[in-house]
């Protein structure tokens, strides 16, 4: 099981069964060094005194939260760089909505329609992430202990993303904004966390207390125990 709140999910009869390994994580994502975004996006125009928000709704974008996000880009980039991931059919409406920037919060936001090998780095370097909550995001997310306000994906299958999300949110790991995201609600979510470090502390500290960065570890654990006692029961 991915973790303990799936659970329930399960027949009560094979619930004492279930072992929960968490989600496995790519080793690379666990090794990202934010001098390395710097470099690799060429983000040296970022104000490294200020937070850094990463942005990204998926492979393909998110058009709600390439909206809402795009909307409130000035005020974001007050107190924020920000590197979007916005997916390749958004990138050039968001790009024209750069231009119109001033230079000085221009300087701040890097768009790109996709983050490619150098995503551990960019993972590095935020302080802060706006994002989907899949369980795959879920699981990186926390291992690393990234603090993150999550527009959940209101079509998921068996609304998950909106359960992933909630789930952080009551342990004080992760903003849910739930239903439908303003520009206004983008801001009391992140406003504060960019604005106190501490916070972002201690949401850090509780994200981190969900992560499993050695699911896969344990995952192999539980099979190879399984496998050895199918063996020893063929062998009796």
């Amino acid at each position: 099981m991915s973790s303990e709140s799936t659970l329930p999910l399960l027949p009560e009869s094979v619930r004492p069964a279930a072992v929960v390994t968490g989600n496995p994580v790519r080793p690379e994502v666990l090794t990202g060094h934010p001098d390395k975004a710097v470099t690799a996006l060429g983000l040296h125009s970022f104000d490294r005194r200020l937070p850094t928000a990463y942005v990204t709704g998926g492979a393909q974008g998110s058009q709600q939260i390439n909206d809402v996000v795009g909307g409130e880009l000035p005020w974001l980039l007050e107190r924020a760089n920000v590197v979007h991931q916005c997916g390749p059919a958004h990138h050039e409406a968001l790009s024209a909505r750069a231009a119109g920037l001033p230079a000085s919060l221009a300087a701040r936001y890097h768009v790109t329609p996709f983050v490619g090998p150098e995503l551990p780095d960019v993972l590095a370097l935020a302080d802060l992430v706006i994002s989907r909550s899949g369980a795959g995001t879920l699981a990186e997310l926390t291992a690393l202990g990234k603090p993150a306000v999550f527009i959940p994906l209101a079509t998921a299958a068996g609304n998950e993303q909106a359960h992933n999300a909630r789930l952080l949110e009551q342990s004080g790991a992760a903003v849910a904004l739930l239903g439908e995201v303003t520009g206004g609600h983008l801001r009391e979510a992140v406003g504060p966390l960019l604005d106190d470090p501490e916070r972002r502390g201690a949401m850090a500290a509780a994200s981190r207390a969900h992560g499993r960065p050695d699911a896969a570890e344990r995952l192999v654990d539980v099979v190879l125990s399984v496998a050895t006692e199918r063996l020893s029961d063929v062998r009796r």
